[in-house]
């Protein structure tokens, strides 16, 4: 192999090919990993829906669970402050 092939093969304007392939392929399987689970979260609430829950409650609770208590409760008050200010409760 010529010392021209070579260094195309290991870097090419400095960077380092091998590992950017590296990085981009690591991206990739990330991706499809992603719309594969995409996919099953997809499919676990079309069951829960079969059972007879609401799903746009249940996605509710599940950002409500990554919420701070704290800021759950702040946010809660705000909310019946404004229904109340609005005359709906």
């Amino acid at each position: 192999m010529s010392a021209d092939m070579q260094g195309h093969n290991s870097a090419v304007g400095g960077i380092a090919v091998e590992k950017l392939r590296s990085y981009i392929e690591r991206w990739e399987k990330l991706d499809e990993e992603k719309r594969a689970i995409s996919g099953d979260q997809k499919d676990l609430m079309s069951m829960a829906k079969a059972d007879g829950f609401d799903v746009a409650t249940i996605k509710q609770i599940i950002r409500m669970r990554k919420k701070d208590p704290n800021e759950i409760e702040e946010q809660e008050t705000l909310l019946d402050i404004y229904r109340r200010a609005l005359g709906m409760g």
